[in-house]
């Protein structure tokens, strides 16, 4: 590892950030301005990665990157912390994390090695909490999450702690039974308890897939990008006759979307 390109970038951003000679936008960035460039950067990262694009991905690795080394900078600069510190942290969790590793541990299965993880972060949650009165075995799931990632840590939390189906059929029940809540919502007129059952419907999807072993976010973008490309589809035909989709007729635009299925099943 070359220590040298590390410490170059480090001494780049504390350049940049210097309140006379530095950059005027880096000066005046904090850690809540730069949220939503995190955030932005870690999707970029997806992205490449989803688009098998690995060239891209080494330059959106390096704008996440740039992110921490950003916050880390800010933080030395308040006497909070800096790089090396963040560093040394996620080092020391790694090996914590890893005893069948690092500490010649070793377990039964992949099951008891999994137990083993999620008993290691309840007590790095339980010493985080140490000096604030204990509320429930949910704190802690950060509230700035995705929304289903958000749900299904929430659930995977509460199923550690006993509070799960214990197989898959139930849930699928569950689904058709909330299913038909949002439909008997929906025609009463009362919109905010039609979301109301709507939030429900998804909270025990995101619970199916859980038990099937989905990770959920990533199912939806999947059939995000599905979509997409059956749709460009239909945009091109509508394209090669001439004209725009709202020229077009319901039941035209499905015929070309039944299309687009069988040519995705053939590539």
């Amino acid at each position: 590892m070359n220590l040298e390109k590390t410490q170059t970038l480090l001494e780049l951003m504390t350049q940049l950030r210097h309140p006379e000679t530095g950059c005027p936008w880096d000066v005046r960035q904090d850690f809540h301005t730069l949220k939503p460039y995190l955030i932005e950067e870690a999707y970029e990262v997806i992205d490449a990665i989803e688009r098998n694009d690995f060239d891209d991905l080494r330059k959106e690795l390096g704008d996440l990157l740039l992110q921490v080394v950003f916050h880390s900078q800010i933080a030395k600069e308040q006497g909070l912390f800096d790089f090396e510190q963040v560093a040394a942290a996620i080092g020391d969790k790694l090996i914590e994390r890893h005893p069948h590793v690092f500490a010649g541990v070793e377990f039964a299965d992949d099951a008891e090695r999994q137990q083993a993880w999620e008993q290691a972060k309840e007590q790095e949650r339980l010493q985080k909490n140490s000096q604030q009165k204990p509320e429930s075995v949910l704190d802690g799931v950060t509230n700035g999450l995705p929304a289903l990632v958000h749900c299904e840590k929430i659930q995977d939390r509460a199923a550690n702690h006993g509070f799960d189906w214990p197989e898959p059929e139930p849930v699928f029940e569950k689904v058709r039974e909330e299913l038909q809540e949002v439909h008997e919502a929906w025609q009463s007129g009362d919109q905010a308890h039609t979301q109301e059952e709507l939030g429900d419907l998804l909270f025990v999807v995101v619970n199916l897939a859980r038990h099937l072993k989905v990770n959920p976010e990533m199912a939806l973008r999947e059939a995000t990008q599905k979509f997409s490309k059956r749709f460009n589809y239909i945009e091109q035909q509508v394209s090669a006759s001439g004209r725009v989709l709202l020229d077009c007729q319901l039941e035209e635009l499905d015929g070309f979307w039944h299309q687009a299925k069988q040519v995705q099943k053939r590539q």
